[in-house]
């Protein structure tokens, strides 16, 4: 049983979390999701799979459930072998209920050295891919995304200018943003101040070795964040924190 231990201690039923991890009415709200050890990693043998616990995969889930669209970096999504969202029966009520399309889109962000034409994450999906990229990525690469299905975005010169990544999915109606790594990609959200929520879950394993951390890209003036809500199962714990206004 999940239980709240921060603000007030209470026991927490699947009402009172789809509550916690639902999104604001904000025409934008973007949350970064992040499970790691007790000692800081983020994955084991490069995928986040082996941290996970029973608790991190439930709020993992109400992040993508109640979602207009999951944002992830092409490396993520080929490391974790993305194949874009296919919603069981409780997944689709959840939607309905909250008045969400049938299946969240995945929002792919590569420069294009990570992203082949037939990612599974693009030629798997239920519904088209939005791949944003930038103008150096081959035009012959942009056009390949396309004609196996994806949506494809050019959002920056040299790299994906991360400020315009989240104003495109606003402007397309999709602008509960629940974002799933990697690294590279939440630094540079990060560094654009597009942030708005961190979900982290601490997971009782220490991993050692040489994992990424959650963040990774130019340094930035230091963050301060707001705690919202501290969570645990009896073994793992699920910080919520906000970004000030």
């Amino acid at each position: 049983m999940i239980r709240q231990i921060w603000p007030v201690e209470r026991g927490l039923d699947d009402h009172d979390l789809e509550q916690l991890y639902r999104y604001p009415a904000d025409p934008k709200w973007l949350a970064v999701n992040f499970v790691s050890s007790t000692d800081g990693a983020i994955t084991v043998d490069g995928r986040s799979g082996g941290l996970s616990t029973p608790a991190d995969r439930i709020v993992y889930r109400l992040g993508n459930d109640l979602a207009d669209v999951v944002l992830v970096g092409a490396g993520t999504a080929m490391a974790e072998g993305f194949e874009g969202l296919r919603p069981d029966e409780r997944t689709a009520e959840r939607r309905h209920r909250f008045g969400l399309d049938p299946i969240a889109p995945v929002a792919v962000v590569t420069t294009g050295r990570s992203l082949p034409p037939d990612a599974p994450v693009i030629t798997k999906a239920a519904v088209p891919t939005l791949v944003f990229t930038c103008a150096a990525a081959p035009e012959s690469l942009r056009e390949a995304w396309a004609a196996n299905g994806a949506r494809v975005f050019v959002t920056g010169e040299a790299e994906v200018a991360a400020e315009l990544v989240v104003s495109t999915l606003v402007a397309e109606g999709l602008g509960r943003i629940d974002c799933e790594g990697g690294p590279h990609l939440f630094g540079s959200l990060a560094a654009a101040g597009v942030v708005d929520e961190f979900r982290l879950t601490v997971a009782p394993f220490l991993v050692a070795g040489s994992s990424s951390r959650a963040a990774v890209g130019a340094a930035i003036d230091p963050a301060e964040l707001e705690l919202a809500s501290v969570l645990t199962d009896g073994a793992s714990i699920l910080l919520r924190y906000l970004t000030p206004c």
